[in-house]
């Protein structure tokens, strides 16, 4: 019996149907972008929403309170970390975009191996979320200093209002941390864990290297007072920053959020047990930490119960 012939159009439409398949393989994010373009984006954890007004469907930018740039200071090797914390950040932004926008980069200094330079570059391509300095690797030699002199560059002069400095080991959340920084000033704002913790010092108190936040005027200041702050960049990073705050009269209003931010339970004076309206909890140093930490908060509690199959002998 002869087959039916094959309509034209389809003949035409098999080597575009074949292109489409082989880009969507090789170019997988290309098509990601333009199903957002083409809808998918309707719903952006930046603030857009439809408009219904007069049925235009037009997209509206619903503006943020206030803009947040969370620089997490790690090292180039440490890729499970991000990979982890970009799941703990991710999470948390449909809840925290409509009243602030939060976005989480990671720094650090020069890569000098060439596993770095390939893996990282990976790393950059796929999430844009990568940042790397133009200094040596370092934690208390400059780096801290690097990161802020750095960001209305990266980032265009004005691009926040807040810009933190966090630890890698550091657990914040995200709504938390925005309900509390909207009360907060918006110039010569230092904001943190203040401490000591065990007791007062008075003039020598300083924000915890945990995660601490300037004001943007305060960010600009660093830079125009690069001559100043020379040669005075060395030494614990949380205790350098306060001192170029202290000798300039600078970051007089000062936020310090204790008992909120905390180290991870146990003996250290910052220590303590986990509380409801956490903030930041820090000292996270391995997974089991971060796996206690994200239980107490709940944070898988939308996951679904997990199915098991039998196994074929």
């Amino acid at each position: 019996m002869r087959a039916p012939p094959v309509p034209a159009a389809t003949l035409l439409l098999l080597p575009v149907a074949l292109l489409a398949a082989v880009l969507f393989v090789v170019y997988p994010n290309e098509f990601a972008l333009q199903a957002s373009l083409f809808g998918a984006g309707c719903r952006d954890y930046g603030g857009t929403e439809r408009d219904g007004v007069g049925g235009t469907g037009e997209l509206v930018q619903a503006a943020p309170d206030f803009r947040l740039l969370i620089g997490v200071l790690t090292l180039p090797g440490r890729y499970e970390r991000r990979h982890l914390l970009r799941m703990v950040y991710s999470l948390q932004q449909p809840e925290v975009a409509r009243r602030a926008r939060v976005d989480v980069r990671f720094v650090f200094c020069r890569l000098a191996a060439e596993e770095q330079r390939v893996l990282v570059a990976l790393e950059a391509m796929r999430y844009s979320d990568v940042v790397e300095l133009d200094c040596p690797e370092n934690m208390d030699n400059g780096k801290t200093h690097a990161y802020f002199s750095s960001v209305p560059a990266l980032f265009g002069h004005g691009a926040y209002d807040f810009v933190m400095k966090a630890d890698d080991d550091t657990f914040f959340r995200l709504p938390e941390l925005a309900e509390s920084l909207s009360r907060a000033p918006r110039e010569d704002l230092y904001y943190g864990c203040m401490v000591p913790c065990d007791y007062v010092r008075g003039w020598n108190e300083y924000m915890s290297g945990m995660g601490y936040v300037l004001s943007w005027d305060l960010v600009e200041w660093i830079v125009s007072a690069a001559a100043e702050i020379k040669g005075k960049t060395d030494g614990p990073e949380d205790r350098t920053l306060h001192s170029w705050l202290s000798r300039a009269g600078k970051g007089k209003n000062r936020v310090d959020v204790k008992p909120a931010m905390y180290n991870f339970p146990g003996r250290h004076p910052c220590s303590h047990e986990f509380v409801p309206d956490t903030i930041a909890v820090h000292q996270l140093k391995d997974n089991g930490r971060w796996a206690r930490t994200l239980r107490y908060f709940n944070f898988t509690a939308a996951l679904k119960p997990s199915k098991f199959y039998p196994v074929i002998s």
